[in-house]
């Protein structure tokens, strides 16, 4: 067994001049460049720190000739990303040197500065997925090349980001070359660079008006979502005051909601609206009927909470948001695209919430250099802050997952009843502190299912701990668990609290939360029974509400057949 210590080493020992610096820069540039993606260590994390302050010593044209070196590996997503919000000279050696994987690039892309985009574009060897991505984010153009390179070989027409509007690679391919002519030193400088961007121009404007483009593009920011608004609304911020008069919402909004009363708001959930205001109540799930321009116009549930003024503590209003109610559960799931562009986001989140992380345990451990308690202690709640969202992000894809088809839940066997027990027996410290709990009923027969006991006990953990946390002090829950038809059916009594939701409410989402001890997710127990249900579908089975019960059904597996004993096997006519 072999110990690769040689970056320790390294580390080790600290720069004593400009030649040393410069040294361990290339030996950083080699090790760093060279370690796999998923390396993660103290040793690590002190060595792209050494490589940071090196850098700063070192001048741009001396880290770009490190960069040039054809001996140099970059194959570490993370080392590229440090090298390309470098000035451009080096983000551009670093983009041209790395050998990454499509789907790395895939990965880094969405946190490369926008600069390191354009030099994206120069490469050759990126795949279909890359460049599309690269489309999307509205990278089409290659920058125009150096002075040197165009004096020696010419260059191809239409490429400068910074001076030009949108080229497709169509056409870029079909404009023609201008040709520099090499020139004395003494006649380069300004006097090439202006005949060199005139050139550029003059090839520039056929392309231009083929284009038929008013103005260059710029980066998709997703701002024209915000200011704009689709056709089809489905959901917007706002805030109402004391009287229930909305004063602000989202700026693409704005002008279509601004002055609507919700006390005269019409739908189903008018009086439950009219008594949360009087009563100075959040509004949870309230449905209501807007009147207006065709993009609000329609069925909406509102959730709000009320505000009150720093000063005096009167109330000032509510603030919430406005969503287009969910399809019923009967409808068809949603399509595959869909549940893709819903993970490609959560990808792209997950991105600065890691970096927020990462940044946050750093300074915990003090590898920045010493830190008062204070501070120490912010920095352990932000890291725990970035956990919990990333923990709601693989809820959020999990239930896409599943929705999708593209995730199937673990295969094996376990006894349900088994699970059942455990389970109840882990919440009954909460129950037990509020003499509530639940009345079992798991017969003696074993109830097997065809899942891994993980899988099977995620489900039952999902459902038992949202009853267990809306439960009201002293309240008992009748559980059942039999064998028909050849599958397993789990029914639950309701707690009080849930029973009185209408309908399918009981499965839906809400950005308002009761405080509890317990919980069965990071977006409330609507969203854990609808996580449930998306993964007992997955199994073959269901989560329905049936009045004031829930009923679980999975898929039963049958009992395997008794073997023969020796004597009988081997008995036969004396």
């Amino acid at each position: 067994m072999r110990y690769d210590d040689r970056l320790g080493t390294v580390l080790r020992h600290k720069p004593g001049g400009a030649s040393a610096a410069k040294t361990q820069f290339r030996q950083l540039l080699d090790l760093l460049g060279t370690l796999p993606s998923e390396a993660r260590s103290a040793t690590v994390d002190d060595a792209y720190l050494r490589l940071a302050e090196l850098g700063e010593a070192i001048s741009p044209d001396e880290k770009r000739l490190m960069l040039d070196d054809p001996g140099l590996r970059l194959r570490a997503p993370r080392l590229l990303a440090l090298l390309a919000g470098d000035e451009p000279r080096v983000a551009a050696a670093a983009i041209a040197r790395a050998r990454l994987s499509d789907h790395e690039w895939l990965d880094l892309i969405p946190v490369l500065p926008a600069p390191a985009r354009g030099f994206l574009r120069l490469r050759s060897d990126l795949g279909p997925e890359v460049r599309g991505l690269l489309d999307r984010l509205g990278v089409h153009d290659r920058g125009l090349p150096p002075a040197e390179d165009a004096a020696s070989a010419g260059i191809a027409a239409g490429i400068d980001e910074g001076i030009g509007g949108e080229i497709g690679d169509g056409l870029l391919a079909a404009s023609p070359v201008v040709a520099f002519p090499v020139e004395d030193t003494a006649t380069q400088g300004i006097a090439a660079l202006v005949r060199r961007i005139e050139a550029f121009r003059k090839t520039r404007a056929p392309i231009e008006a083929a284009n038929d483009r008013s103005q260059a593009p710029r980066l998709p920011l997703g701002e024209e979502a915000f200011l704009r608004p689709p056709r089809e609304l489905r959901a917007f911020d706002f805030a109402c005051d004391a009287e229930g008069r909305i004063v602000w919402a989202d700026p693409g909004v704005a002008p279509m909601t601004v002055g609507m009363s919700l006390a005269q708001a019409e739908g189903p959930g008018a009086g439950a609206l009219a008594r949360a205001l009087g009563q100075v109540q959040p509004l949870q799930a309230i449905r209501l009927d807007l009147v207006g321009a065709p993009a609000i116009a329609g069925a909406w549930q509102v959730d709000a909470a009320p505000w009150f003024e720093p000063v005096g503590g009167r109330l000032a209003g509510w603030r919430g948001r406005f969503r287009r109610p969910p399809a019923p559960a009967d409808a068809a799931p949603p399509a595959s695209s869909e549940a893709d562009r819903i993970r490609q986001l959560l990808h792209e989140l997950r991105t600065p919430v890691n970096a927020i992380q990462g940044y946050a345990e750093a300074m915990q451990q003090g590898l920045f250099g010493p830190i008062g308690h204070e501070y120490r202690a912010m920095s352990a709640g932000i890291a725990a802050d970035a956990a919990r969202i990333l923990g709601g992000f693989e809820e959020l894809e999990r239930l896409a997952r599943l929705d999708s088809g593209a995730m199937e839940l673990e295969a094996g066997a376990c006894d349900l009843r088994e699970v059942v027990a455990a389970v109840a027996a882990r919440l009954q410290p909460h129950a037990a502190a509020r003499e509530s709990g639940f009345d079992l009923q798991l017969g003696d027969v074993p109830a097997r299912v065809p899942l891994a006991g993980i899988e099977a006990e995620r489900i039952v953990w999902r459902v038992l701990a949202t009853l267990a946390a809306a439960a009201a002090p002293g309240e008992v829950l009748r559980l059942r668990l039999r064998l028909r038809d050849g599958a397993v059916r789990l029914k639950l009594q309701l707690p009080a609290a849930l029973a009185a939701r209408d309908g399918e409410d009981l499965f839906r989402a809400s950005t308002t939360q009761a405080a509890s001890a317990l919980t069965a997710g990071h977006f409330g127990g609507g969203f854990a029974l609808r996580l449930a249900a998306a993964e007992a579908r997955a199994a073959g089975g269901g989560l329905e509400r049936r009045g004031d019960r829930l009923r679980l059904t999975l898929a039963g597996l049958t009992a395997t057949a008794m073997p023969h004993s020796h004597g009988s096997s081997a008995a036969g006519p004396g």
